[in-house]
């Protein structure tokens, strides 16, 4: 199966943190950097994020800019890329943006087990899938494929980067670095403790870095498939730090 490439994209501080540990989001990037991911979901047919930054951080995760989102529809797809999440437990609040937001596919991946509560909590707000007993990351990607993604783009928090990371599934790592500490022990952190296939002896590819505004962007090739080439961001409008 041709399972989809995946892009990981993430903006922490300077010591490893996405965020501080307090409740209102600290964010990390700059007006221009937004935009520039805005064009990354743009290229995408689907965007996932873990149940507890749907949870903690509210994300609607959608195109921002009315010219890409024209492009995408002049394209015959929809303005927006499909969203997606996985849970365990089912604690999803089913009023949060990523499903109350946006006239677009959301998919919810969980244990098999657990299908009917979930949908049953979501209440038609997204198509639940089960996916044996304990979901892994190479089974959503597959299925994902054979929902017709091509382009699937992750955005955290740390425990999903984690899971595509040490199941070996990240083609490119887009890492944004802020120029800033948070220092906090209970903030959350780019990834969680793990077995990552890279390592002192089989170092990540640096493939770019660039300077925009007060932040670096370091691309890295994490698997052969890996594209050079990046589109420039077209149109105008950022995004906030909650969308």
């Amino acid at each position: 199966m041709n399972r989809p490439y995946v892009t990981l994209s993430c903006a922490m501080s300077l010591d490893g943190y996405l965020d501080s540990a307090a409740p209102r989001q600290l964010s990390m990037s700059n007006p221009a950097d937004f935009d520039r991911v805005d064009q990354l979901r743009a290229e995408s047919d689907a965007i996932m994020v873990g149940a507890s930054t749907v949870r903690r951080d509210d994300p609607r995760l959608l195109v921002r800019s009315a010219d890409r989102r024209l492009m995408r529809i002049a394209a015959g797809r929809p303005y927006s890329p499909m969203k997606v999440t996985v849970t365990s437990s089912g604690d999803l609040p089913p009023h949060a943006s990523f499903f109350a937001e946006g006239d677009v596919a959301k998919t919810v991946y969980c244990p098999e087990g657990s299908v009917r509560r979930v949908a049953g909590r979501l209440d038609g707000a997204a198509t639940v899938v089960g996916l044996g007993a304990c979901v892994t990351m190479t089974d959503v990607v597959d299925d994902l494929s054979c929902r017709g993604v091509r382009r699937l783009m992750v955005e955290g928090g740390g425990r999903l980067h984690t899971q595509f990371l040490v199941e070996d599934l990240v083609d490119e790592l887009q890492l944004v670095i802020a120029p800033f500490f948070v220092g906090e022990a209970r903030a959350p952190r780019f990834v969680e403790a793990g077995r990552f296939p890279w390592t002192a002896t089989r170092r990540a590819t640096l493939a770019e870095t660039r300077p925009i505004g007060d932040v670096v962007l370091l691309r890295y090739a994490l698997s052969d498939r890996f594209e050079p080439a990046v589109r420039e961001a077209e149109g105008a409008g950022g995004r906030s730090a909650r969308s």
